[in-house]
């Protein structure tokens, strides 16, 4: 519900703010006072553009703010939580105008674009005057009133998933073929450089092992002369290190017979002896392998060298070369098998298709016992509300298209709901043929077909704001108390806000404003005043009998609002 409406600089307006409240909150006035611009800075709230003629004279911008109650409302924090901006349970919606031509819009003190605030607005009010802030007369919305008044949400849920899921089959099918057109002019590529590969068929890390290697052959004949130069000095000289050891070894065990202070060291030196044959063998060990092997050499740097442009060609590294095989390994597979895969694809698609027909036949099933029954209500409706000779029609059509078959062969395209388009239809006058809602002319009886579908719609419709702006044109006393009752009713299940000239109508009201137009210092000015019980009883007198408010009109103001 909108809690708060402020206001400033704004036509006629200087600064006014109104706290509404729940239950039908009712507008009265002259005409002229300026009830009509409170609509308009409305409609300006709810994302419709504005010129900045609308600037009051002498200001240097325009503001009109708007505090609604949001507690609960799943719709709103979806779009928040889409817009990045914080949720909380009041929603401050601010439209800003300047003379310089700038349009500025918040939500909860957040910049956004106009078409964000024109969602908020489509979420929260519903606006019947006449401006285009209707949503029964946008087509698109007819199918969603159906469904809402017949509690369709879970079979629509059902719907949806089987939806979506033909939607993602659909994409994989169209990935597919476009895969399918890509490898038929790859497929050669992709073979050219499977057998490039495959002629070399290097193996994981193998451009390192045969680095590895390549080193030691490269290096063979330096390998071979240090190992022969370490085994002549360590063991095979005449003077080698080994006989050496051994001779100082048996003067330390002679010194250890003499003093035994040379016990330990002699037990030391021959650990360095044993020492110095284990490294003797290890180097005559790897002597002995060592072979001058240039043919070897020359193929493995030929092999390495191919190898390496193999990296340059498919990733940079060895691994990347492999991925890449291992890629198009898959490719070739999946473009041999295309066919294949293309007809399963098929066989799932029209098995989804089958089972989103039988669901959407249930939904139109259900929507066409929904539509005759809001059909009859609203002639009902319309009846009391001063259209006897009304004839209204929900209209379900469906769109055909040639890949979307039903189980009956007939073929409907699937939209997100089924595959039913709505469209309500009516007629005022008897002998007239119905005519699309959305082309009815507006004012006060477009108004009226608003008000008794809304009626019927009420406890299902999801907008918790309704503003009516004179609905009264054009009609009787007697209709209007009719009228007045059938806003009442409503304003059970949603906050109205109501224009109205009509004393019937004020006088059911729960709240009453009067909106006045004054001279303040040489220039006119429109105020609005919440009235009080004394007040509201001259305002509605005021509205049976003119300014002149007679003891007679008192009291019968007094009798419409049933005060003793």
């Amino acid at each position: 519900m909108l809690k708060t409406l402020y206001i400033k600089d704004y036509a006629l307006l200087e600064q006014i703010s109104i706290e509404f409240e729940k239950g039908l909150n009712i507008i009265t006035g002259e005409t002229g006072a300026g009830k009509s611009i409170l609509i308009d800075a409305m409609s300006l709230l709810l994302g419709e553009r504005a010129s900045n003629e609308v600037i009051r004279k002498g200001a240097e911008k325009a503001i009109v703010e708007g505090i609604f109650s949001a507690e609960n409302n799943e719709r709103i924090d979806t779009l928040l939580e889409q817009n990045e901006i914080e949720k909380s349970n009041e929603l401050i919606v601010r439209r800003e105008l300047s003379v310089k031509g700038s349009n500025r819009c918040f939500l909860n003190d957040t910049p956004v674009a106009l078409n964000v605030i024109k969602e908020v607005g489509n979420l929260l009010v519903d606006l019947h005057g006449q401006h285009e802030h209707q949503s029964l007369l946008r087509t698109e919305t007819h199918i969603e009133f159906l469904d809402d008044f017949g509690s369709l949400e879970q079979p629509l849920s059902d719907f949806k998933k089987e939806y979506d899921q033909l939607h993602l089959l659909q994409k994989n099918l169209n990935e597919l073929r476009a895969k399918e057109n890509l490898l038929k002019e790859k497929k050669d590529l992709y073979e050219f450089q499977r057998k490039e590969i495959e002629a070399i068929s290097p193996l994981e890390n193998e451009d390192e092992s045969i680095s590895s290697e390549l080193h030691i052959l490269e290096n063979s004949e330096q390998l071979l002369e240090l190992t022969n130069d370490i085994s002549q000095q360590l063991y095979d000289s005449e003077k080698s290190i080994y006989d050496s050891l051994i001779n100082v070894q048996q003067k330390i065990n002679t010194l250890a017979k003499i003093d035994k202070t040379f016990a330990e060291t002699s037990g030391e030196l021959q650990s360095v002896v044993a020492v110095i044959n284990d490294i003797t063998n290890i180097v005559r060990k790897y002597n002995a392998q060592i072979e001058l092997e240039p043919q070897k050499l020359e193929e493995l740097r030929s092999r390495f060298q191919a190898i390496n442009l193999l990296k340059k060609k498919y990733g940079g590294t060895l691994q990347a070369l492999l991925d890449h095989y291992k890629k198009i390994l898959n490719e070739i597979k999946l473009a041999e098998s295309f066919e294949d895969e293309i007809k399963k694809m098929k066989q799932a698609i029209h098995q989804q298709k089958e089972t989103l027909a039988k669901l959407a036949s249930e939904l139109s099933q259900r929507r066409n016992e929904l539509g005759k029954k809001i059909s009859k209500e609203v002639k009902e409706a319309l009846k009391v509300l001063g259209i006897p000779q009304s004839i209204f029609e929900v209209k379900i059509l469906q769109t055909t298209v040639e890949q979307n078959l039903q189980n009956d062969g007939t073929p409907f395209r699937f939209n997100s709901r089924g595959y039913d388009e709505v469209e309500f239809f009516i007629s005022t006058n008897l002998g007239e043929d119905t005519k699309p809602l959305s082309k009815v002319a507006s004012g006060g009886e477009i108004s009226r077909i608003m008000l008794a579908l809304k009626t019927i719609l009420a406890r299902n419709d999801k907008l918790p704001l309704l503003i009516f702006d004179e609905i009264d044109t054009g009609i009787s006393g007697r209709i209007s108390q009719k009228v007045g009752q059938a806003l009442k009713n409503l304003a059970a299940f949603h906050q109205i806000i109501s224009i109205t000239h009509q004393p019937q109508i004020a006088a059911l009201a729960d709240i009453h404003f009067a909106v006045e137009k004054k001279i303040v210092e040489d220039r006119v000015v429109s105020s609005i005043k919440k009235l009080k019980n004394e007040e509201r009883i001259r305002e509605v007198a005021k509205l049976l009998s003119g300014e002149v408010v007679t003891e007679t009109s008192l009291q019968t103001a007094k009798e419409l609002m049933s005060i003793q």
